[in-house]
């Protein structure tokens, strides 16, 4: 198979990220070339860690990213306000994987968070479904279902923050943070670095928070903490608000995931 990309992809994925949002082509564009150059590939790999997921800091200093997921599905379009009272009240930074949805329903909020520097917003995608080019699901949730639909999944959700904030996403994290290797590899197309981590830090939001407190207690240097901030409910915040000091006082600083190289 010809797996050629044609003339203009390859300018496309040439061209820095700013020069590739200040000349964004049309998303039927970028459909139709990411199917054309994927056309007949079928994925090996299916999972969390596979090659180009990048799940550490590449870094010996004693820092720790956490990430805050915000999932926007019908139970999970809520906010922890008390966690990022705390985390503003704290100075602490944090990169924030919102998906489209869950703008949605906290447009002002969201806009306030894109506001203040200590928070990155990074893309959770439009409709938070595992990365697949062949509708492979996981935890119940169905997986987009070809290229095109990666692309959409990708691309709306970005353009989507980019319209509200001026500033397109550079990192994202699927829906369960599920991939196969080809929607690895159209994230990077679409000048996304796909985001993973090597701490869990509340399992889905389904831990209590002694448990998620305990989990982030084993951080090491360079560790990216998986976390969520749309569940008010869960274990999460309280955990996170009881590990955080106890983090610093054993030399921890807390930093987001751009500012650091990623491996």
């Amino acid at each position: 198979m010809n797996r050629t990309l044609p003339v203009l992809l390859l300018v496309i994925l040439a061209a820095g990220s700013t020069a590739f949002a200040a000349s964004l082509p049309s998303l039927e564009s970028l459909k139709q070339l990411n199917s054309a150059r994927y056309a007949g590939v079928t994925p090996v790999r299916w999972g969390e860690n596979i090659p180009g997921v990048r799940t550490k800091l590449d870094t010996k200093d004693k820092v720790i990213a956490l990430t805050l997921d915000a999932c926007g599905s019908a139970k999970g379009k809520g906010v922890d306000l008390r966690l990022l009272e705390f985390l503003v009240a704290r100075q602490i930074p944090a990169t924030l994987f919102i998906n489209g949805r869950w703008i949605d329903a906290n447009p002002e909020l969201f806009r306030q968070l894109a506001a203040n520097p200590l928070f990155e917003i990074a893309n959770h995608g439009i409709r938070h479904k595992p990365a697949s080019i062949t509708g492979r699901s996981v935890y119940g949730i169905n997986g987009t279902r070809n290229v095109a639909e990666v692309v959409e999944e990708i691309e709306l959700n970005a353009r989507k923050i980019e319209a509200i904030t001026g500033v397109r996403p550079k990192l994202y994290r699927s829906g369960t943070a599920y991939y196969d290797e080809i929607a690895v590899q159209i994230s990077q197309g679409l000048r996304h670095e796909v985001a993973g981590y090597s701490l869990l830090g509340d399992a889905g939001a389904t831990w209590s928070a002694a448990k998620v407190k305990a989990a982030l207690l084993k951080a090491v240097p360079g560790d990216i903490a998986l976390l969520h901030m749309n569940h008010p409910e869960a274990g999460t915040g309280e955990g996170i608000i009881a590990a955080v000091p106890e983090l610093q006082r054993r030399g921890f600083r807390f930093v987001r995931m751009s500012d650091y190289p990623l491996k």
